[in-house]
């Protein structure tokens, strides 16, 4: 399954967990019931695996666990804050880079409209040019992407 295609499921199976369960549970429920129904949908699906950081070639296990790893390719952190913050942005890139993972997902479910609560960050690194290239895909443009702002903000004294 590419990306797009585990994008595509990803996004069917947290529509109807919000659908059924709606705001305002904990972080913990919501990624539950998203596992199950990734689950069932015939979706390989890891919860809370286990990300080890490399540093000057030793491999050392701080705990660090991504909320769900799809298909060994796509990161997913599963929130339910009242709004998604540069932490949270910075969260995810890290996992992205650590793993060596190009593709990941932030799910806010503490909003009313589930589509206001979906971001996706694609990460590409060319190792021979040192660059790094993101891009970022919001689902709703009241949620800026890290120093970022929407056409309607507007700032008050």
């Amino acid at each position: 399954m590419t990306e797009n295609e585990i994008g595509d499921r990803l996004l069917g199976c947290a529509l109807k967990v919000h659908r059924t369960l709606g705001p305002g549970l904990l972080e913990g429920a919501y990624e539950a019931c998203l596992f199950h129904e990734l689950s069932k949908a015939g979706v390989e699906c890891q919860r809370q695996p286990v990300l080890p950081i490399v540093y000057d070639g030793t491999r050392i296990d701080l705990g660090y666990r991504l909320d769900l790893l799809i298909e060994e390719k796509v990161v997913v952190e599963v929130k339910a804050v009242a709004a998604l913050t540069d932490v949270h942005w910075a969260q995810l890139l890290s996992y992205l880079k650590l793993g060596g993972y190009r593709l990941g997902y932030l799910l806010n479910f503490n909003v009313k409209m589930l589509k206001d609560g979906i971001c996706r960050l694609a990460e590409a690194w060319n190792s021979r040019a040192r660059v790094t290239v993101r891009i970022v895909t919001m689902f709703a443009m009241s949620i800026p992407a890290p120093g970022m702002t929407t056409a309607n903000t507007s700032s008050t004294s």
